[in-house]
């Protein structure tokens, strides 16, 4: 099976990619097609936003798509200063990795220099006007106004993100701490949600 992946962001592509095409689904992205196609990402949580891009992939494509949004919530900063869903687009600007890690470095200085972070993610499988959807959250880190230097291309702020049961930067972790934090937060999970919901969409 063949699903797209409606992402500009190789990051999460990886993420899911070699796990999923182990369960037999190849997962092709928006560089894979000859489509260019423009997407207003309004939605007020990350599931909406998943819904607004999968819709707009699958409906153009006809082909099963996946969207993916995730909202940052950052605990000592004021709502108006919230990333929420904007977490790349800031003032109207989308920023670049560098850019990234640098305002929201600054920020978290500008607010105590070690605070606790929350990301919630939301994911649509979506196919012919039927979609499934699923929502997760990670929490129990720390985001630093300190970097390192391993960077992340896609997930700048893995730089500074601290992970307290390993006390390392996330962008520092080993493939099995990796791993392991995965199957601790769930995102095994959202392989089997993917895959099901993939098999469900496609037999309709």
């Amino acid at each position: 099976m063949k699903i797209l992946f409606a992402t500009t962001n190789p990051a999460k592509v990886a993420a899911y990619k070699e796990k999923l095409e182990q369960k037999n689904i190849e997962v092709l992205t928006i560089q894979d097609i000859d489509k260019n196609i423009e997407v207003e990402e309004n939605g007020k949580t990350a599931i909406e936003n998943a819904y607004i891009k999968a819709k707009s992939y699958g409906d153009a494509t006809g082909m099963i798509t996946i969207g993916m949004d995730n909202n940052l919530f950052i605990e000592g900063i004021p709502e108006e200063k919230q990333p929420g869903t904007h977490v790349r687009r800031v003032n109207g600007k989308t920023l670049t990795d560098e850019e990234m890690l640098n305002y929201y470095t600054n920020l978290v200085k500008e607010y105590g220099g070690n605070l606790i972070g929350k990301w919630v993610y939301g994911i649509v499988v979506y196919h012919n006007n039927d979609s499934k959807e699923y929502t997760w959250s990670k929490d129990k880190f720390y985001l630093v106004d300190k970097p390192c230097k391993k960077l992340t291309p896609g997930y700048p702020l893995d730089s500074m993100t601290i992970i307290p049961e390993f006390n390392k930067y996330l962008s520092e972790l080993t493939k099995e701490e990796n791993e392991q934090r995965k199957v601790a937060t769930g995102d095994n999970n959202v392989i089997n949600f993917i895959c099901e919901a993939a098999k469900d969409l496609d037999e309709k």
